[in-house]
């Protein structure tokens, strides 16, 4: 597949405007320092005025990591899932949510693909945790226990970690920093901030369409890569 640019209409680019801008702001203080060091490095290409041009954004993605951007329809197969991962070229959709929608989405769209996730491919330690977890499934994908338990750390990471660094709590999980709603919950009493536990996180249950209640945090970006080596898979 492909990117249809030209398919994009005035609407999903006032509606990419307002998710960029709105979203930038609010995650000022909230979001892991990396994570605008790396959007800012990738400003030519990925910013509010425009919806990203995946060919472009390639481009200078592939300089950072090595990563490029693979388009699928939605939801793909896991051995497939896994094997893009593994291989440094992350999965995004091409269509953009409603304005209904600008607050919390229950499935993945072009934002959080691109918004959420990309901009952390560009540093070492996440992408290079990223790229093991693909690994990792891949090798196993006819084990359906293992895929479960990587599609929970994923989840618990990837997806909505938080890191806790010189006593400050900071988002880097994709799911919160794309969303408006979740990135503000997060930080509200009530909300459990569990310290990372590799066991626990492979073998706890999650819900996807709703706001999170338990987070957990890491205390580094190198903790993450180092915790797989704890895996015998």
């Amino acid at each position: 597949m492909i990117q249809n640019y030209a398919a994009y209409t005035e609407e999903d680019f006032d509606i990419w405007k307002i998710l960029f801008e709105k979203q930038v702001k609010n995650l000022e203080g909230k979001v892991h320092p990396k994570y605008f060091e790396h959007l800012d490095a990738l400003k030519s290409v990925l910013n509010a005025d425009k919806i990203p041009d995946f060919n472009e954004l390639n481009k200078v993605l592939e300089t950072g990591q090595g990563w490029t951007i693979e388009v699928v329809p939605g939801l793909i197969p896991v051995k497939e899932f896994f094997y893009f991962l593994s291989v440094k070229r992350f999965c995004s959709s091409t269509w953009m949510r409603s304005r209904s929608q600008l607050e919390y989405l229950e499935e993945p769209d072009m934002f959080h693909d691109i918004f959420g996730h990309i901009p952390l491919l560009m540093n070492k330690e996440y992408s290079d945790f990223t790229v093991e977890i693909g690994r990792l499934g891949y090798k196993n994908w006819e084990n359906e226990e293992i895929v479960k338990q990587l599609q929970r750390l994923y989840w618990y990471t990837i997806e909505f970690g938080l890191i806790k660094e010189n006593d400050q709590t900071k988002i880097y999980g994709a799911g919160i920093i794309s969303s408006y709603a979740e990135s503000n919950h997060v930080f509200e009493s009530g909300v459990n901030r569990i310290p990372f536990d590799l066991k626990e996180c492979m073998t706890r249950d999650f819900v996807i369409p709703e706001v999170q209640v338990d987070y957990y945090e890491i205390n580094s970006f190198n903790q993450l890569y180092d915790t797989l080596s704890q895996l015998k898979l």
